[in-house]
């Protein structure tokens, strides 16, 4: 572990030196920051380096070229809804196959006037899914980009997707951006707990390195963590903490916690789980500084129109594809926060 931080650390003073290409950005009064698991974006191309049976023509429930447009257009549908002021300025994405998928998504017609730019890696997940990030780069500078790898030492044979490191500006101020897709829970919850304790222990060393660099380092974490806020991947070893009155510096807090104390969720599965969070750094919780998250909290976007109701009337993500086709949009929920610029 502490090799793998040395050589992050070493690769992040790198990026850090790097000089800034500026250009005129402007940034609205309110900014928004998204993230959003799209729930396999997957294109009907049979690529034989990954595991895509599931979507091509031909698999047991088929993924052809009709639903494969349905999807994009689904997917664009609520981008372009989140926030209602204007396009999101910086958005997160994770289980997109690759980068021709985005390629298509920001072409579609809710989209295509907000000219979003791409950032994507192809990660060595066995799946295909990897992260990536949309942004505009009339509010967003970007500075720096690369992934950073996740290789379990005890397990060097499970290979799962990159963290998504990506450095820019909004406005005048510097922002170090980290979208994540960390293990998921498939096999058992315990099984897989270590796969998320590690990609957290990653993180974190990531993160000290950023404030021992600068501590008011604006830092924000968004992802698909697979786990909730009080689980000890994220509460423990991230130390992610819940949003207080006296905020400490060069620590890290999770926008969602409140939320999911009080039985919120952005993903369904016989109980409500937060698995998609926003945690951020104190300088943007500091609103003597600008910009600033305000309120201090993570949304959740869930018009009626991407949920579906149970029979019981209990509203609930309305996914595209499970054992059926569905048709509908993503099994989880878009998360956002708003930033004050003024």
């Amino acid at each position: 572990m502490k090799t793998i931080t040395k050589i992050i650390l070493a690769s992040l003073l790198f990026v850090l030196l790097v000089p800034a290409c500026r250009q005129k950005v402007t940034a609205p009064d309110d900014y928004v920051i998204a993230f959003y698991n799209l729930e396999n974006l997957f294109d009907t191309i049979d690529d034989p380096s990954i595991r895509d049976e599931e979507f091509l023509p031909d698999s047991k429930t088929p993924w052809n070229t009709e639903r494969y447009q349905k999807k994009l257009e689904n997917m664009s549908n609520v981008i372009a809804a989140i926030d209602s002021n204007q396009p999101v300025p910086v958005i997160g994405l994770c289980e997109v196959e690759n980068a021709s998928v985005l390629v298509d998504l920001v072409e579609m017609p809710k989209l295509k006037e907000a000219n979003y730019s791409i950032i994507h890696f192809n990660s060595p997940d066995e799946r295909g899914i990897d992260v990536a990030m949309l942004f505009r780069s009339s509010e967003f500078t970007l500075l720096d980009t690369m992934p950073i790898p996740v290789k379990f030492p005890f397990n060097p044979e499970n290979k799962t997707r990159d963290i998504l490191y990506v450095k820019g500006l909004i406005a005048k101020d510097t922002f170090h951006l980290f979208v994540n897709h960390w293990t998921s829970r498939w096999g058992g919850r315990e099984e897989t707990d270590p796969n998320r304790a590690y990609i957290a222990e990653i993180l974190k060393g990531v993160t000290d390195s950023l404030f021992r660099i600068d501590k008011f380092a604006n830092i924000v974490i968004m992802g698909d963590l697979n786990d909730n806020p009080n689980d000890k991947s994220v509460a423990d070893i991230l130390n992610a903490e819940k949003v207080r009155k006296k905020i400490h510096g060069e620590k890290l807090y999770n926008l969602s916690y409140e939320k999911f104390l009080r039985g919120e969720g952005s993903l369904y599965w016989k109980s409500w789980d937060m698995f998609d969070q926003i945690i951020v750094s104190s300088n943007l919780i500091n609103n003597k500084q600008i910009p600033y998250v305000s309120p201090r909290e993570q949304f959740l976007f869930k018009p009626d129109w991407i949920m579906y109701k149970t029979d019981e009337g209990e509203a609930r993500p309305n996914r595209t594809k499970g054992k059926n086709y569905y048709g509908g949009y993503s099994d989880h929920l878009p998360v956002y926060i708003r930033l004050v610029n003024e």
